[in-house]
């Protein structure tokens, strides 16, 4: 039996949410009249798949690939920041097997918006919308996410070769 060479990866991140602010996730904008604060344009989602994805070719985290400190960075599209991803980390014969996320929001819903995220981050991956999964949840009016005051999410990546 041939050898095959697997490797996890998971990410974890949180975006305080204010009012006046864009709300993009899973590299789509969202309707909403609160959005994610941060240095790029905020997209929870897709900075916690980079993150997965760095980590499972043990290559640091985001903000060692793209970090808030460089102006480069202001502002720009996640989708631009995970495409450079995969392409920094599928390399040496590594191909991304599926990614799975779920996301941590008390509102809005965003079950009307989970299929266009997961066609917009399998196009981003270059692979079948069928190995990205994405769920969303609330956490019950409980902490930071419950009150409204953040967003978190979580990715784990398979890679293979």
């Amino acid at each position: 039996m041939p050898h095959l060479d697997l490797r996890i990866g998971y990410g974890y991140d949180v975006h305080q949410l204010a009012e006046g602010e864009e709300f993009w996730l899973g590299g789509i904008h969202i309707p909403s009249d609160i959005g994610a604060v941060g240095h790029s344009d905020a997209d929870v989602l897709l900075h916690v798949i980079c993150d997965a994805l760095f980590g499972a070719r043990a290559m640091g985290d985001i903000g060692a690939h793209f970090p808030d400190t460089d102006a480069a960075f202001k502002g720009i599209d996640s989708k631009i920041l995970l495409r450079d991803t995969v392409a920094k980390v599928c390399t040496e014969g590594w191909g991304i097997v599926n990614v799975d996320a779920t996301i941590c929001l008390q509102s809005p819903k965003l079950r009307p918006h989970i299929d266009a995220m997961r066609e917009c981050i399998a196009e981003c991956l270059g692979i079948p919308v069928g190995r990205v999964g994405v769920k969303a949840t609330t956490t019950e009016r409980l902490g930071f996410v419950g009150t409204g005051e953040g967003i978190s999410a979580h990715a784990v990546v398979l890679l293979g070769r």
